[in-house]
């Protein structure tokens, strides 16, 4: 069964940074894509997506500042998050993008404000 626990939210001020993982079992991250969703209200935004030949996706808001990465014999996702912003506050999940979309995990928090 797929398992997704992600960490390292926490509180920032405004310009900082954090680094944010997902760890995973059952899941092959040479045939599964993998990305970062967040949520701050309503639904769930797909941020981040990273192929298993490492093409990324990023809205055109956050290209420059969150970097996704992996470490695919760890089969842990990481998002690289810097220069955040008041409106980065959310609760940030890690899943694999469709059509290999599966269950969530609990999320982790971050909350960007001074």
């Amino acid at each position: 069964q797929v398992q997704l626990m992600e960490s390292g939210g926490g509180s920032v001020q405004p310009g900082g940074s954090l680094t944010l993982s997902c760890a995973t079992s059952g899941i092959d991250f040479t045939i599964n894509a993998m990305g970062w969703y967040r949520q701050a209200g309503e639904g769930r935004e797909l941020i981040s997506r990273l192929t298993p030949a490492g093409h990324t996706l990023y809205p055109s808001s956050l290209k420059g500042r969150f970097t996704i990465s992996a470490d695919k014999a760890a089969k842990t996702l990481y998002l690289q998050m810097n220069s955040l912003k008041a409106e980065a506050t959310a609760v940030y999940y890690c899943n694999a993008p469709p059509p290999d979309f599966g269950s969530w995990g609990p999320g982790t928090q971050v909350t960007v404000s001074s």
